[in-house]
């Protein structure tokens, strides 16, 4: 089975847990890097404007095709009860693409679900979520047995 993680971070925590869980099933991975400057006081600002909008924004070239995966994880941050705008993008460029996905989320604290109902708009009925808090994330404290079966 092709398996893919796809995921957006700013902070790099949502990155962290991306890495874990392509290592621990062997997928590919892709970073999804919007051509917005999302860095910095000013960028998170923007960040919450844009999510709050659902503004789509342009992302630099991708070096897999969803389209010859079985599974892709796709994760994002939560900004503003919201996907993050490039992970957004990202389901919208491809769209009609994806025939199964799991969806994980990480946050400060809340806005989960919320997300996950927005991500599915833009792609299929997701398998299974994960949503982590940034302190589960740091500590390492979760278990990914369920998510990943």
């Amino acid at each position: 089975m092709k398996l893919l993680v796809a995921y957006y971070s700013r902070t790099n925590i949502t990155k962290k847990l991306a890495e874990r869980i392509a290592g621990e099933i062997n997928a590919d991975i892709e970073e999804i890097i919007p051509k917005v400057n999302y860095q910095g006081k000013i960028g998170y600002v923007r960040g919450g404007k844009d999510a709050i909008s659902e503004k789509i924004v342009d992302l630099e070239g991708l070096k897999h095709d969803p389209a010859d995966y079985d599974v892709v994880y796709i994760g994002s941050p939560v900004w503003a009860s919201k996907a993050a705008n490039p992970v957004i993008s990202y389901l919208k460029a491809n769209e009609g693409k994806f025939k199964n996905v799991k969806f994980f989320m990480t946050a400060g604290s809340s806005g989960f679900e919320s997300s996950f109902e927005q991500m599915e708009k833009y792609s299929v009925k997701p398998l299974k979520t994960l949503a982590l808090t940034t302190k589960q994330v740091k500590k390492d404290d979760y278990d990914l047995t369920e998510f990943l079966e």
